[in-house]
This record gives structure tokens, sequence and C-alpha cells, in this order.
């Protein structure tokens, strides 16, 4: 419809104002939703009618509001009037003033232009910022509605994203060819407005606000956690001043402030800076773990676990790791949000002291406590926060993790999921709504993942279990057939159960072989093929000889597999090797 677009421009001039509003939100759409490479030889008469529309001069706002609302979906297309300092400058003032209307949602859309021009237009951005866009959206932060400030906030988190992008860049560089952009610092230059007016906003906390709920206090913490990974080092200094002077304030707006603004500076500075500052902080927060007022709970459960993610040397075990691990337990006894923090918190600590292939390790003394606690808050049937979750993949990360002495541990553990895992089937054969099925299946596949992880861990020693572990298997398959997840967890435990018995598999796999075909012939569900392809390579080489009388049926599986034209791509490779 080759003159749609200069139809709806003529519009754009006549003197009926709703007849304007409609042009101008029709044009929105059509720049919102048609390919760019489409418009981008009409961006001219689009961006003249627009800028018209937008001009501060325009008595009606709600035709300013349209024609903004145009600009910012066509601001894609409008790459080579970018490029023309005169029409740039257009623009950008046009945009600039609309900060400034009177009616709040031109304002809103003017800084949500800002934001797009930040990210697709950052190297021509250094002559604005000096000239008004460094005023204009410090001012906008501190705006009493709620909309303009969260607008202004999310415009220093995309210099943050853009310069992040570039440092990564720089870092990445061929010394020969040198980087083709120029980083200008933005945020680097900006943080003497920036930062106290960020550290201001997290105090405005919404008591009653849902967590989901994006608010100026949660933007002011992301943007903050971005200047730190932008600035690195030199964030330290101006924030920590805040941090001593309101970690123990009796207003709790202030002390949730002073923790969350610790938590978000731990990325990007580097570990030997923060380590000193840890050592400062971590009886505080251990301490604030028991807060009375949740938000304060919350965001140090949070903060120790961005802790336990740092470089682990940043954490004097020998002074901390008591205490700090008697607080995340305690912890997990707390509110759903607190404990899938708490949960994160052991994850991170798992992950960075556990040595599977140790002898012992700082957290083996603790596996038994803090197993007994998560299988404890996981016996109701309740996954607010998804803290159930969170819970079960920390079990499975201690298994994953654990040294030879916490093996008795995980054996217990692994013969208690067992047991779990054969209620659910049960309780599977009766529930009747989607709902039910839906949550039990989630369950399923939590429980399969922790067993998988126990069955690597233990290797050999699984053979006390395995009987029951193939016989619950098998049962699940059979009525698993509607939830590919579970069946694609089940079959990974399989393939744990393969390596870990090696020979001591053959036994199963007269039973199991069904299950394999199936899968392998299950086109609809990729993913589930492409763990059953991964399962006869573990077969033939943990089985060796006793993989003979299945070669031939694996083999025309395969070639049928590698000749289907319906079966994912991605499978096929596997096939191959």
């Amino acid at each position: 419809w080759v003159d749609v677009i200069t139809t709806l421009l003529q519009n754009v001039t006549t003197t009926s104002t709703s007849l304007k509003i409609a042009s101008l939100q029709t044009i929105g759409f059509i720049c919102e939703s048609i390919n760019p490479d489409v418009l981008t030889a009409q961006s001219n008469p689009i961006l003249t009618a627009v800028i018209q529309g937008a001009n501060s001069e325009e008595p009606s706002q709600e035709v300013r509001y349209a024609a903004i609302t145009a600009l910012l979906n066509s601001l894609e297309f409008v790459r080579h009037n970018f490029e023309n300092e005169g029409e740039r400058n257009v623009i950008m003032q046009t945009v600039c003033e609309a900060t400034q209307s009177p009616d709040t949602s031109v304002q809103v859309v003017a800084f949500e232009c800002l934001v797009r021009i930040m990210q697709l237009y950052y190297d021509k951005m250094r002559f604005y910022m000096e000239k008004a866009l460094y005023g204009l959206t410090v001012i906008g932060m501190k705006h009493e509605e709620e909309k303009i400030a969260l607008q202004a906030i999310e415009f220093w988190s995309t210099v943050c994203d853009e310069e992040i992008e570039l440092q990564i860049d720089e870092d990445n560089q061929d010394p020969e060819h040198p980087p083709t952009r120029e980083n200008f610092q933005f945020a680097k230059t900006a943080l003497p407005q920036v930062l106290p007016t960020l550290l201001f906003l997290l105090t405005k906390q919404d008591e009653d606000a849902d967590e989901d709920e994006w608010n100026v206090s949660m933007a002011a913490a992301t943007c903050l956690s971005l200047l730190a990974q932008t600035i690195g080092n030199e964030i330290v200094a101006p924030v920590i001043p805040f941090v001593e002077q309101h970690i123990r304030n009796p207003d709790w707006h202030y002390r949730e402030a002073a923790v969350m603004a610790f938590g978000s500076i731990l990325d990007g500075p580097d570990p030997s800076v923060l380590t000193p500052l840890v050592a400062q902080a971590l009886p505080v927060l251990i301490e604030m773990v028991k807060d009375q007022v949740l938000q304060v709970k919350d965001s140090a459960a949070w903060t120790l676990g961005r802790v336990c993610d740092l470089p682990i040397e940043c954490i004097q075990l020998d002074v901390h790791l008591h205490n700090l691990i008697s607080a995340l337990v305690a912890g997990l006894e707390d509110s759903p949000r607190i404990v899938a923090n708490c949960c994160w918190a052991v994850m991170n600590l798992a992950e960075q002291l556990g040595d599977a292939g140790a002898e012992t390790c700082p957290l083996s003394q603790y596996y038994e406590g803090i197993i007994a606690t998560l299988m404890r808050i996981t016996e109701s049937n309740v996954n607010e926060n998804n803290s159930r979750t969170s819970a079960y993949v920390a079990m499975a990360t201690l298994c994953s993790s654990g040294p030879k002495d916490t093996h008795p541990t995980v054996a217990k553990l692994g013969v208690a999921i067992l047991g779990r895992l054969d209620a659910t089937i049960v309780s599977f054969a009766q529930a009747l709504g989607t709902d039910d099925r839906l949550s039990l299946g989630e369950l399923q596949s939590n429980l399969l993942n922790v067993l998988t992880n126990v069955a690597r861990t233990l290797g050999g020693q699984i053979s006390e279990i395995s009987d029951q572990l193939m016989t619950s298997v098998l049962q699940l398959l059979n009525t698993a057939s509607k939830q590919a997840a579970v069946s694609e967890d089940a079959f990974l435990l399989v393939g744990s159960l393969i390596t870990a018995l090696e020979g001591g598999f053959t036994r199963y796999i007269e039973s199991f072989s069904p299950f394999l075909y199936s899968a392998l012939q299950n086109h609809e569900e990729y993913q589930l093929c492409s763990i059953s392809v991964g399962l006869i390579g573990d077969i033939c080489r943990s089985l060796g000889q006793d993989a003979v009388p299945y070669c031939d049926q694996f083999i025309t599986i395969l070639l049928q597999n590698l000749e289907s034209e319906v079966l994912h791509r991605d499978v096929k490779p596997g096939i191959l090797s």
C-alpha cells in the first residue's frame, strides 16, 4: 500500500485535532510493527510530520503525545537523519523540550525517547550530554511522578549498559586494530550528580508494593549495580559513607537502603578492594537477617548471596563461616522471599568451597544440618516465590560439590528424595486438575534433578538403591507422557546411573529400552530426542560388549533420524558424533 503514509501525512497538516491524533497514532503503529527497511525511503516526510506534531508550539498536548510516541517508534529507521548534524539537532531539541511539557504523559514518552536514542545513537550523544541531558535526567530522576522518574533512571542504566559493552569490546580488542567506537565515560563524569540521587531514591521503598512491581527504589538499585560494573573501584569511596551512616538507622527505609547499596556495588570493583569492606560488613549483615522488618531481612539475605558469589578469598572463613552458615540456616525457616535468597547464598558457597574429588572441605561439617533444614522446609507443597524449587536446587548443588566425607549424608538424602518421588507418582495418579498435575510435574523435575546429582557424586555406591531408582523411573515414564520436561529429567537421571554403574546397568537395559526407542522416535519433543541420542553413547561406553544386542536397533533408528525432514537440526550433529 504505497501511498498510505502520504495520505496519513496529509491528515497531520489539517486543522482537525482528532484527525491529527488518529493519523499520528496510526503512523506510530506502522513504525512500530513494519520492518524498518521498508520505511527508510519515507523517513524524511515521516520525521517532518512527527517533529511538527511534537513541537513545543503545538497547542494540543494530545497531539504532542501521539507525535512523540510515533517518534519513539520511528527512531530505528531515521539513522541517516541522525547522521546529519542539523537534523539531529532538531530531533534532540524537540525531545528535550517535550520533557518539560505541562502534560505528564508527554514527559514520560519524551524520556522514553531519550532512553532509546541513547541505546541506538550513543556515539552521537557527547554534545547533547554536555548541553542538556545530564541536567534534564538528574532532575527527571527526582520527579514526584513515578513514571517520569523511572524513565530518567532507565536513561542512566542504558548509559551504563552501553559503556559496559564498549569496555568489553575494548578488553577483547586486537592491539593492531584500535577500537572503532569511543567510550565517552558519561557514567564516570556524571557520578557526582547521579550517585547521590540514586542513593536518595533507594530510601523510597513502597512497603505495600508487590515485590514484582517495578518502583523507583528497585530501579535505583539496578542502576547502581550497573554503575558499579561500569566504573569499578571508583564507586566504592562515595557509596560506603552512605552505608556506614544508615546501616543502623532506626528508620527501616534507610537501613534497607544501606544494605541494598552495599549489595549493589559488589560486582565491578576488584576483590582486593572489596575484601576489607566485606570483613567489616559481614557481622552486621549476618545480624540483619534477623531484623524485625521483612524488607530489611530480604535485602540482607540477598546481599549475603552476593557476598557468597564473590571470589571466596573475600570472606575470612575462619572468622565468618560459622556465623554465616548459622544465619543462612535460620533464614531458611523464614518467609519464602528470604528462603529463596538464603538458598542462593548456600549454592554460591557450595560451588566455591565444595570439591567433589577432595576428601573434605570447609563446608563438610555443616552438610548434615543444612540438608536437614532444606528437607524440612520442602515438606509442604508450597512453592511461593519459587522457594521450594530454590531449596531443591540448593540440595542438588550441595550433592554435586560434596567431597568424600559428605558421601554418607548425600546417600541418606538420596533415599529420602526417592521416597518423595514415589509419593508424587501415587499423587499424580490421583490428581485431577491440570494445575495439580503441572505443580506435581515441577516437583518431580526438582526431585529427579537432586537424584541425578546424588548418582553423579556417589558413583558405584549408588548401586545400593539403583533397583528402586530404576523401578520408580520406569513407573514415572509410564505416567509422564504428557510432560516432556519430566521425561527429560528422568532420562538425565538414567544417564547419570549408566555412568555411575557402568556394566552394572546391563540388568536394566531390557526394561528401559522401549522408553528409549520411543523417545528417539519422538521428533516433536526434540530436546528429549537429543538426550536419548546422548544415552546411546553412554550405554555403549559403559556396557561395552553387553550393548551389542541393541546396536542394530540403535543404528536403524539413528539413520532414520538423520534422514528425517521433521527432526530439529540441533539433534543431528549429536547423532553423527
